[in-house]
Order: structure tokens, then sequence, then C-alpha cells
């Protein structure tokens, strides 16, 4: 991963897409995590704390966290904390840990516009979204919208194409999930500042 490249890019324009930044083998092995088990999927949902809830017309995805004790997780966490430090080196920004799960959008999910800076207290600095979609075609849909500040302005349209990345800011960015006409995998992940809580 040129974190360098991903510093000066974030610094500019404050996104960046990246074309497959992860070696091909713990992508694969990634893909093979993240399928929708029951015994490890739950219905995400939305909010903070007690006021978390299930809302299917805003969010259809179901998710599982990625497990430390896992050594394909480990790996990935590994690629994130390196990341992490890397752009805390270029860029200041004082990001303190790291949080992501899998998500898995059947046919006919998607996800409302939102922005990922939950209300309450400031904490999710940056977003990264990780794409497992072997095979993907324009036709299935499920595309990444990012938004101008504002949310009026589309400022990029991504494809959920197998090993494919984002990374934003995740306050400067409303975005969204179009529907999906296949099964839709990824791997959504949020830096956070210190003092911050799930």
């Amino acid at each position: 991963m040129d974190i360098a490249k991903i510093a000066v890019q974030l610094e500019h324009t404050g996104y960046i897409v990246l074309d497959k930044p992860l070696v091909d083998k713990l992508l694969a092995d990634l893909f093979a995590r993240c399928h929708d088990d029951p015994a490890r999927f739950h219905a995400a949902q939305i909010g903070r704390g007690a006021s978390k809830t299930q809302v299917d017309s805003i969010r259809g995805d179901v998710i599982d966290w990625l497990d430390a004790g896992n050594s394909t997780d480990q790996a990935y966490l590994a690629c994130m904390e390196a990341l992490r430090l890397g752009l805390n080196a270029a860029l200041f920004l004082g990001l303190f840990d790291y949080e992501c799960h899998y998500a898995i959008y059947g046919k006919g999910d998607g996800y409302a516009k939102h922005s990922d800076v939950l209300q309450g207290r400031k904490n999710r600095i940056l977003t990264t979204v990780l794409y497992l979609n072997e095979d993907w075609h324009a036709c299935d849909g499920g595309e990444l919208v990012v938004f101008e500040a504002t949310g009026n302005s589309i400022l990029a349209t991504v494809n959920p194409t197998f090993g494919t990345m984002i990374i934003f800011l995740s306050e400067s960015f409303p975005h969204e999930v179009l529907l999906s006409h296949a099964t839709r995998r990824s791997i959504a992940g949020w830096f956070r500042v210190g003092g911050s809580f799930s």
C-alpha cells in the first residue's frame, strides 16, 4: 500500500480510490471469510448505544465485526495498523484505533445517504471500504456514491469491484450505497481519534 500517495491525495481532495492495494492472497482469504453464515452475521443497525435500531428501509446489510483472533482478519488489521501509523506520521491526524466489519448486501438492499460521524461525539476521522465482489458487472448496481459536504453534488461513484478500496474523510463526505442486484460484499472500517467509543 502506497501510504505516501494516499496521504497526498487525502490532503488535497479528502478521498482516494485505490485499485487493489492489498496482495491477492489476502484478498482471496478475506473473500472466503465474507460469507453470510447465520452464526456470524447479524442485521446492521443505525445509531449509537441504546438508540441503535434496525431500519431496513435505510440500511439493508448484515454485518460481522472482524475478529483479531482469526489469522485472516488479523492480517487485514495489521495492514490497517500500518496505514494508521503512516498517515499519522504524514498528516498528524492523531488516529488512535481502527474498527471494521464485513458487510453483505443481498439483492435489493442498499444504504440511504448518510454520514459516518455518529451523533454525540466526534470520533470517526477516516472511513475505509474494501470491496470483495468477484465478477461484478455494471448491471449489478451497488455503487458507492460520494457527495460533497452539503450532499447536493456527486463527487465520485465507485463500482464495488474486487479489491477496490476507497478511503475518505468521514466528516466531509455524505455517501450512499445504491441498490444491489447481486450479493455485494465489503469490509467497512473507521479510523478513530482517542476517547471514542463504539
